[in-house]
């Protein structure tokens, strides 16, 4: 059994993509936590501080915009409380672009996250010390 070395807080249509990403680490011996929020109100603070003791490394996925999103309220609450003195790593969140969302299928994809999005801020926080 692998230990957990990265938390993913998600929830909606991005918890597939972090699943497949787990997956995919988990085939290179990089074991990471997938977190289905569910609610976001009232929103489950002690299963989110619960995984950041748990595993030391935190990534938040969302399909909104950075500013006032769920990753921000997740990074608010990792700071006031205990939570934080168990970070190895600075949180990463991914988020959709910042921008108005596009019509043209083509490009919402584009501004949505995606896999190698995930993945990637995954891989960064493990390799932070």
């Amino acid at each position: 059994m692998l230990s957990c070395s990265c938390a993913i807080l998600t929830f909606s249509k991005p918890v597939g993509e972090a699943l497949n990403v787990a997956a995919k680490l988990e085939k290179e011996g990089i074991s990471v936590e997938v977190i289905n929020l569910r609610s976001l109100r009232p929103l489950d603070r002690d299963t989110v501080i619960k995984s950041v003791k748990k595993t030391h490394r935190v990534v938040t996925v969302e399909e909104g915009w950075p500013q006032c999103g769920i990753g921000a309220e997740i990074a608010g609450i990792i700071m006031e409380t205990d939570a934080f003195d168990y970070l190895d790593a600075p949180m990463e969140r991914v988020t959709g672009a910042d921008v108005p969302m596009p019509y043209a299928q083509n490009l919402e994809k584009i501004a949505l996250p995606q896999f190698d999005d995930i993945e990637a801020a995954v891989r960064r926080t493990l390799a932070k010390k």
